[in-house]
């Protein structure tokens, strides 16, 4: 199911984030992203998006979940957020698996925001550069590199602290949801994005 551009941008209405409010000087480091993607943008010139109830990544209610707020230029998402000891593997050592999540997590929306459809992970590559550490600021960002014919959707993301260094980069594989099964999960999603649904 697709929306209109108009439709579509009721997706996204402002939200103040969870995270303490950062000054531009802050996110310098930040423009330091990989060169096959765009640089990232301030938060706070981009808009929120809708998120769920249920979601590990984004989830409002869910009592072990990251409670992670996306944001979006219409182009890329991107979120800031700070991983606690519990995720750790090794000691010290932020678990692989909650950063390839987080990045999942990012390259999911950025499918939604390019192609206005959700869509399910079908593959997923990533690559680790340095561990990333409990109470380590980082920023995941992602980008849609290639629709095909509106079957499959291909991303790429990366996760890099804030003073640029890189933490992991990501590859993936997105398929549309079922009509049938957007209406299914219409109830949990929070923020006006009736529209998406067909209500």
């Amino acid at each position: 199911m697709e929306l209109d551009s108009s439709a579509f941008r009721r997706l996204a209405r402002p939200k103040h984030s969870k995270l303490p409010a950062r000054s531009a000087s802050d996110f310098a480091g930040a423009a330091l992203f990989l060169p096959q993607l765009r640089p990232p943008l301030l938060f706070f010139l981009m808009r929120a998006l809708p998120h769920t109830r249920s979601c590990f990544v984004c989830g409002e209610t869910n009592p072990i979940g990251l409670k992670l707020t996306l944001h979006t230029d219409g182009q890329i998402v991107q979120t800031e957020f700070v991983l606690r000891p519990e995720h750790v593997g090794f000691k010290n050592t932020i678990h692989g698996g909650v950063l390839s999540t987080v990045l999942d997590e990012v390259m999911s929306w950025v499918c939604a925001v390019a192609t206005k459809r959700f869509a399910y992970c079908a593959e997923l590559t990533v690559r680790f550069a340095r561990p990333g550490r409990p109470a380590e600021p980082m920023i995941a960002k992602a980008e849609l590199s290639a629709n095909r014919r509106g079957k499959v959707f291909e991303a790429k993301g990366e996760i890099r602290t804030r003073d640029g260094a890189v933490v992991a980069t990501a590859t993936g594989k997105y398929m549309p949801v079922r009509q049938s099964e957007l209406v299914q999960m219409a109830p949990d999603l929070l923020g006006d994005a009736g529209d998406m649904f067909g209500r």
